[in-house]
């Protein structure tokens, strides 16, 4: 058991290292070139997602190493939300995103294997190898689709203020209204379809 602890923290802790790297990198790179705005570089759901799924991944590596009781139930929401923030993450830029040039999206290349490849395949690899304890009610999962929705709303606002969008599908100077009402109702399915599926994880026996 406590080898199997070790393995689980060193696991989280690698890659929510590896999560904050990327993303120290890409403001770090974008500094450098004189091209940080953070407004805009905070703006990004792919950013925000992976550095919520980080401190997610290291406050658990911390939680196994640690002789704290077992994680409570609010901690399996929580991680539960970043599962789904990273899956929509991964997935909209394999349907949406993958034929743009990389450095369209991130100022190094390997940011961008990290970021929109390895971080949501181990955020998802990590709940399913390690589920919560007990199963989520689809109920209490419904408040992770808040955060998307804000986010879009947000991101349209915005974008009409400041006439800058960050991703292609959702900048309305070359996709009307309709059209993104359409991705953004596809992107909701997803993201439901998601939800109930992370919730359907529990461990073994619970």
């Amino acid at each position: 058991m406590a080898k199997n602890k070790k393995l689980v923290a060193g696991y989280r802790l690698f890659f929510g290292a590896l999560g904050v790297s990327a993303v120290a990198t890409e403001i770090v790179v974008l500094v450098h070139r004189g091209t940080f705005v953070p407004a805009n570089f905070f703006s990004f759901f792919t950013i925000e997602s992976n550095i919520f799924a980080a401190a997610i991944l290291l406050y658990g590596a911390f939680l196994h190493m640690s002789k704290r009781p077992r994680p409570s139930a609010a901690y399996d929401i929580v991680r539960g939300a970043s599962v789904l923030y990273m899956a929509v993450t991964g997935i909209i830029f394999a349907l949406l995103l993958s034929g743009l040039d990389a450095g369209v999206l991130t100022a190094v290349p390997w940011d961008n294997t990290v970021l929109h490849y390895l971080m949501p395949i181990a955020v998802c690899a990590d709940w399913l190898l390690n589920p919560p304890l007990a199963k989520i009610r689809l109920k209490k999962a419904l408040v992770w689709l808040v955060y998307p929705i804000v986010y879009l709303a947000y991101t349209l606002v915005r974008g009409n203020i400041v006439g800058w969008y960050p991703y292609p599908f959702l900048n309305v100077a070359e996709n009307s209204y309709a059209s993104i009402a359409l991705v953004s109702v596809g992107i909701a399915v997803v993201a439901a379809t998601l939800s109930w599926v992370i919730t359907r994880v529990k461990r073994s026996g619970a």
